[in-house]
């Protein structure tokens, strides 16, 4: 029985995602990786060549090791385009010196003990930087290469010169049967390892979920005093003219009233307003915190939208403060028709304008462009500030839910917990679309969503 098309794109969409996932939090220990494999691998070849001979030893093999992990170290300074490579570049790295190297170097050693311990040791450190999914990927992918390597070596008839004891020897690499006695601590190994792994990741998953839902609980418990406001705002706007004409008669007749200043009476004119615009603005964050919060699970059943009409409710809704609105350029554009949920597209941009609008105050400058196109099967929405940009080093991982980092809050500028960028990506998946970013740091920040077209909405 053939499996369909779409599960296979799907499965391997899902096993990149997972492989992606373990660069998430790079930037926390990458370095130091990087640092220890750079210097480990030639420093253990005088080791196990010069001090403690094994039977066989390969410099270059360490130094190709070696060249791969430096990079790593300045990824920092790695520039744009090189950037969104970085996931791949940090899974061929591991997949090279943990488990092929290892487990070459184990093989050509005839399974000794000296290498199946550091096998071991190579499976503890994968432990340590992969999740579950990804440590039995690595592991089948570099021994299944490892081993591919081993036969081409071995079926060369190649034999390699020991130094044992003050001796040398010619010795065969073929592991003998005596030599499998390995394989069932390493496989232990494994399944602990991935055991290990799941059970973290499912700690970790129910401690974002308590987050989100305590988040979610406090916000729902602030709606209501926050309504309370903007409505006893409005009413008192509402009355307050009059109030303040009624003062101002009773100023010019001289009644016995207690003074109140000019700039006092003119900013109690603006107050209410203002009052009640801020009640709107915080009620329509909560707004998004709740919708945040409980992700793509509060997106309900799937509708065919108009991209103009999010765009256009999205404007509409969004709380501008003074000034705010003018900072933004849309003009209905190219429409397109898609399979979603006007709310999570409305909160997606919702997410993307207060961000946007927080960089722009940020850098002092800048404005907002939000454009669309449409191709044959697919619509794009583009939503791009000249504001901060954002650093190469934090691109990566803007979309990664509760994601900082030490380098981030020693800077002047605010990057977020990482929640409403995590919802925009989970609820623009939800809907079978892509959402992207491309940013130059100083200069401008771009964000280019993608849904699947079900019909043309014709050129305005």
């Amino acid at each position: 029985m053939l499996i369909p098309a779409q599960h296979i794109r799907r499965l391997f969409g899902y096993l990149l995602e997972r492989l992606a996932q373990n660069v998430q939090y790079y930037d926390l220990r990458g370095k130091y990786i990087g640092i220890v494999a750079a210097i480990g691998f030639p420093l253990y070849y005088y080791v196990w060549h010069d001090l403690y001979p094994q039977p066989y030893e390969n410099l270059g093999l360490r130094l190709i090791g070696s060249a791969l992990f430096i990079p790593l170290i300045f990824s920092s300074y790695w520039p744009d385009w090189a950037v969104r490579f970085k996931a791949a570049y940090w899974n061929i790295a591991i997949l090279y010196g943990l488990p092929f190297f290892f487990t070459f170097m184990l093989l050509m050693n005839g399974g000794s003990a000296v290498w199946v311990q550091s096998l071991l040791v190579a499976i503890f450190v994968m432990v340590l930087v992969l999740n579950a999914m990804s440590l039995v990927l690595h592991f089948l992918f570099g021994v299944g290469l490892a081993w591919l390597a081993y036969s081409v070596t071995s079926a060369e008839g190649s034999f390699q010169l020991v130094h044992n004891a003050g001796f040398l020897m010619v010795q065969d690499p073929a592991i003998t049967l005596q030599t499998w006695y390995f394989l069932p601590i390493v496989f232990f190994a494994i399944l602990i390892g991935v055991a290990t792994n799941f059970s973290t990741e499912i700690a970790q998953k129910e401690r974002e979920r308590a987050i989100l839902d305590a988040a979610g609980s406090i916000a729902h418990e602030l709606r209501t005093p926050l309504l309370g406001i903007s409505a006893g705002a409005a009413g008192v706007k509402t009355h307050l003219p009059a109030l303040l004409q009624a003062y101002r008669l009773a100023q010019e007749n001289r009644l016995d009233i207690t003074p109140i200043r000019t700039a006092h009476l003119h900013a109690m004119e603006e107050v209410m307003s203002r009052i009640e615009m801020e009640a709107r603005f915080a009620n329509t964050m909560v707004d998004m915190l709740i919708v945040s919060a409980r992700g793509v699970r509060a997106a309900g059943r799937l509708e065919t939208c108009s991209i103009n009409q999010c765009i256009a409710q999205a404007m509409q809704r969004y709380p501008f403060a003074t000034g705010e609105r003018q900072l933004v350029d849309w003009q209905p554009g190219a429409d397109f028709m898609f399979r979603g949920s006007e709310l999570q597209v409305v909160h997606v941009l919702f997410n993307l304008m207060k961000n946007a609008l927080r960089h722009l105050q940020q850098a002092g400058k800048g404005s907002i462009t939000i454009s669309t196109q449409v191709s044959p099967h697919w619509g794009t929405l583009i939503f791009r500030d000249t504001g901060t940009g954002v650093p190469p080093e934090i691109l990566p991982h803007i979309f990664t839910r509760f994601y900082t980092t030490q380098s981030v809050r020693e800077k002047d500028h605010h990057w977020g917990a990482g929640i409403g960028l995590a919802f925009c990506q989970e609820a623009v998946k939800s809907m079978g679309g892509h959402i992207r970013c491309r940013s130059d740091f100083g200069e401008y920040t771009e964000f280019v969503i993608t849904f699947p077209i079900t019909d043309h909405g014709g050129q305005p």
